[in-house]
């Protein structure tokens, strides 16, 4: 865990598509001598010309299907075989342009037969790098030569010749090498891990099917739409379905492919990984192990599904997880963390709340919301006391303590949304009465949902503390209580998602049922606040921002290729409510003030300034005392920075004699329970409110 994520709950953004092959059909691996035939297949014409149909008519994003579109397709259709400019030549880039103009009649016409050519190529690419790293493999490695690798090619230039690319590929297994030589591993225990885990990449592009690569080619076009529109084969819809009905229980996490190793995509909140604080969002996990004890199997290189089969397991057994953090990069240091599998807890998921005592004597009450829940299945069943987000703060707000507080801070960090019935209901208890949201779609037809209850259940002072993880349904709130000046809100501008997606199976709209088709989740409205001005891509903009906002510039829709653009529609009626909003600006200077001078703060921002360098690293050493030296340095930084806020704490620094980052890290956790001065400087800026006036 790092200090940047140790005041907010996990990461619960919303699924964002990628173009990477992230779930494929299981079954045992061909060799490469017997791969199976791709060609495209009839239920690919009829899929293809439903999916088209839907999107150019229905996609609340109109983008004329033409030579312009195919450009952009092709560049995502490669870029979603080899990001990281591993496999494929400038020579092929060349042979490749025939197909420039043409993708876009592909889509027209059906005639699928580009998308599978490249990937016959990219196939034999494949298989050519292989050989060559196993070569590699054979060679002395020789660590004392002062080298540089490149670990992130997605903005570099293709290889000019094969010679280039050996190269590359040189670089690449002695870094390979040198990761498990730095983990103490023997010279034949590297061999074997990186020779199978070569053999893995091989064996892993021939288990595609036809039905692979064509959902790869219609998600490049998906991609160049809009950033939540894909495709599903019809596996991956079986697939889908399965972890949708699958999702609360395992550790809690979701995960996807990113050139060749599995990441982390989000942390579900009230999972085991969220609750044990030692996931974190973007890492990379490179081994899975059975129990405390069992061998930790190497999984770079594997498919999703495998890797998923490995994690999970029957509840109340443990599995343990080789991760390479997201601040580590490529390049950095393993840690193992064992994780204990259980249904995620709709407790954990639960409203909870607490009480904060200032220094000016006042009382103010807190609501974490880590997201907008709904137990559907008893509300079905009828049963009266079901759980909903509404209905347990509506309980806690109306309890005699909680009428006694001098001010009320809602807590929405991490919140990714939910149902959009309980943002509504929920938003309607600090209002007297309106509308919420607005809603337009394809069509440009507007819909106003309201607040028709004008019963108040808190109408005391109020702040809401967002961050960049706070998306949709969460964005739906804040945005309202700004706009009726109901409250302040505080914090770093939020994600930005304002979209709405509908799944539409593509087997309702083909004639020919004998076959699946599969599913397409496209989005068809977008959200605007009752101002007219919309969340996307902007998100909430807080009246007063903390200065860890500065590391939050690329985050959330904002770093999503093809998102919807910030946009307005006419206001709608409503009636602001009496919030100060005139001593906003003297409470921002009292806070920018304080916030110089608290070293728990300043703290955070160091930390997230390492690691804003270090992801900024494109390119390490070779050179094993200067890669040793680089680890110790970065080890010894955040070590330093850990040991002073414990220390601000009254705590005992970590162990003194060890560098290793787990151990640093645990002897952090500790410090990360007993304060969160993000929230406290949210309750001294809401006291500063309540007692200027």
């Amino acid at each position: 865990m790092n200090l940047r994520n140790f005041c907010r709950r996990a990461v619960y953004a919303p699924i964002i598509a990628t173009l990477v092959f992230s779930t494929l059909s299981v079954g045992a691996a061909p060799e490469p001598d017997a791969a199976p035939e791709l060609q495209a297949q009839a239920r690919h014409a009829r899929a293809g010309a439903a999916l088209t149909r839907l999107i150019t008519q229905n996609h609340y994003r109109s983008k004329p299907l033409d030579d312009a579109l195919s450009e952009q397709i092709l560049d995502y259709y490669l870029d979603g075989l080899d990001l990281n400019r591993s496999y494929f030549t400038a020579a092929d880039m060349e042979g490749f342009e025939q197909y420039r103009y043409r993708l876009d009649d592909s889509l027209l016409t059906q005639d699928f037969a580009p998308a599978f050519a490249i990937f016959e190529v990219y196939r034999q690419r494949v298989t050519e790098r292989v050989a060559h790293a196993k070569l590699a493999l054979e060679q002395q490695q020789d660590f004392s030569i002062d080298e540089e690798y490149r670990f992130d090619r997605r903005d570099a230039a293709w290889a000019q010749s094969r010679t280039e690319l050996d190269e590359r590929w040189r670089k690449r297994v002695k870094n390979d090498y040198l990761l498990l030589k730095l983990e103490e591993k023997t010279a034949a225990e590297i061999i074997e891990i990186l020779s199978a885990r070569y053999t893995r990449l091989e064996k892993r592009v021939f288990q595609f099917n036809a039905n692979d690569v064509f959902q790869a080619f219609i998600n490049a076009y998906t991609a160049t739409i809009e950033p939540h529109t894909s495709y599903f084969s019809p596996r991956s819809s079986e697939n889908f379905d399965i972890n949708m009905r699958l999702s609360l229980e395992g550790i809690g996490a979701v995960l996807r492919t990113e050139d060749d190793y599995t990441v982390v995509q989000r942390v579900i909140p009230g999972g085991p990984a969220e609750l044990s604080g030692q996931l974190q969002v973007e890492d990379r996990i490179v081994g899975v192990g059975q129990g405390n004890d069992g061998a930790v199997t190497d999984v770079v290189g594997w498919r999703l599904e495998d890797v998923v089969d490995l994690i999970r397991g029957p509840k109340g057994s443990v599995v343990r997880l080789a991760i390479r953090p997201d601040t580590a990069g490529l390049t950095g240091a393993n840690k193992t963390i064992a994780l204990v599998r259980d249904k995620i807890k709709l407790e954990e998921q639960a409203v909870q709340w607490k009480t904060i005592d200032t220094d000016d004597g006042l009382n103010l009450g807190i609501l974490e919301i880590p997201t907008f829940y709904s137990d559907i299945a008893a509300k079905t069943r009828g049963e009266p006391d079901y759980r909903s987000t509404s209905r347990d703060v509506r309980k806690l707000l109306t309890d005699a303590a909680a009428q006694q507080v001098d001010g009320l801070i809602i807590d929405l960090r991490g919140n990714g949304g939910g149902a959009l019935a309980e943002a509504l209901e929920f938003t309607g208890m600090f209002i007297k009465s309106g509308p919420v949201v607005q809603t337009r779609d394809a069509t440009g037809k507007i819909r106003i949902n309201y607040d028709s209850d004008k019963e108040v259940v808190y109408g005391g002072p109020l702040a809401v503390l967002v961050d960049r993880n706070s998306a949709s349904a969460s964005e739906i709130f804040a945005g309202a209580m700004q706009d009726y000046r109901r409250g302040i809100i505080i914090g770093e501008p939020t994600f930005g998602k304002a979209t709405v997606q509908s799944v539409v199976d593509l087997d309702e709209l083909i004639e020919n049922n004998e076959e699946r088709h599969g599913h397409i989740k496209t989005t068809v409205a977008q959200f605007f606040r009752v101002s007219g001005a919309s969340n996307q891509y902007r998100g909430i903009i807080p009246d007063i921002i903390f200065p860890t906002a500065r590391y939050a510039e690329e985050h959330g829709e904002r770093a999503l290729d093809n998102a919807l653009l910030w946009d307005s529609i006419k206001p709608t009626r409503y009636m602001p409510a009496t919030a100060p909003v005139v001593r906003f600006n003297e409470v921002r200077t009292r806070h920018e003030a304080r916030v110089q001078e608290n070293r728990l703060i300043q703290l955070l921002l160091e930390e997230m300034e390492l690691d804003r360098r270090q992801g900024e690293r494109k390119t390490t050493t070779l050179l094993e005392s200067k890669r040793k030296s680089e680890r110790a340095a970065r080890s010894n930084a955040r070590k330093q920075i850990y040991d002073e806020y414990r220390a601000a704490l009254g705590l005992e620094p970590a162990d003194e004699e060890t560098e290793d980052a787990t151990t640093i890290e645990d002897a952090f956790v500790e410090a990360l329970s007993e304060s969160d001065p993000l929230l406290e400087e949210t309750s001294l800026i809401l006291a500063d409110l309540i007692t200027l006036r």
